[in-house]
């Protein structure tokens, strides 16, 4: 579990995050949405200790990030797997090679040991005949299984999604929610993911986090975010008719 009390996040005069509090659990899809200029990136990175609060606190099962040594906020960004939004992959490497990179950067695994973890988890991700493959020689949806299993192959114990249908098909994009939702149960994950794809939202949207200018403007479910009347809420969320459509059919159904 991560829990986020009242953090605040400037830089120069521009006062980004305003008291952000809120708590993401283990083994759900918790989900960040908002629009551009909401304070979703900066949350993330603050998530992910490349940005430090001034005013605030980030705890991880118990842990205050802030109060931590420099050793130990080393060994806790270990336990965090990252997604990129554009997958991140090295073009220089193989499939193999982009997976085990984290391997061979902060464990002292055998050989044999790395190889067998590589496997493992390319087979999870259902690639298991890409090992020799460079990204420029897969699709955009292979490049992103590539970067889950890239992301989950230190078993971590948090892992962050940046986008990361961004680029994709409806129909590959349902997969790759479906593939994070999937690993974040089975390993009991703490799973937190930026998106813009409402499609996500109503598909794995297990918690939902919705920003507002640097504020928590809403907080809920999926099933939760039908319900509610906040006018900034729904104005995002059913800014297209397809959605719209959906919560008209849904008063409707509570009438």
């Amino acid at each position: 579990m991560i829990e986020v009390n009242d953090i605040h996040k400037s830089f120069g005069d521009a006062h980004i995050l305003k008291g952000i509090s809120t708590t993401f659990e283990k083994g759900k899809t918790n989900l960040i949405i908002g629009q551009s200029g909401s304070g979703k990136t900066v949350f993330l990175k603050c998530l992910l200790g490349l940005f430090a609060p001034e005013v605030g606190s980030i705890v991880y099962d118990g842990k205050d990030y802030s109060s931590l040594s420099e050793n130990e906020k080393r060994n806790l960004r270990q336990e965090m797997g990252m997604v990129f939004q554009g997958s991140a992959l090295f073009d220089s490497m193989t499939v193999e090679g982009n997976v085990k990179f984290p391997l061979e950067m902060f464990t002292k695994q055998s050989q044999s040991e790395m190889d067998d973890r590589v496997n493992t988890v390319l087979k999870r991700v259902n690639l298991v005949d890409a090992h020799n493959k460079f990204p420029a020689e897969i699709s955009g949806g292979m490049q992103k299984r590539v970067a889950i299993a890239r992301a989950i192959v230190m078993n971590p114990k948090y892992l962050f999604c940046d986008e990361p249908n961004s680029g994709l098909d409806p129909k590959t994009a349902i997969l790759i929610d479906d593939l994070i939702k999937e690993i974040t149960e089975e390993y009991d994950i703490t799973t937190v993911i930026n998106t813009h794809d409402m499609n996500s939202v109503m598909q794995i949207g297990e918690k939902i986090l919705f920003l507002k200018d640097g504020l928590k403007e809403w907080e809920g479910s999926k099933n939760e975010i039908f319900k509610t009347d906040n006018e900034a809420v729904t104005n995002f969320v059913y800014s297209s008719d397809l959605f719209k459509k959906v919560r008209q059919m849904y008063i409707e159904e509570r009438n």
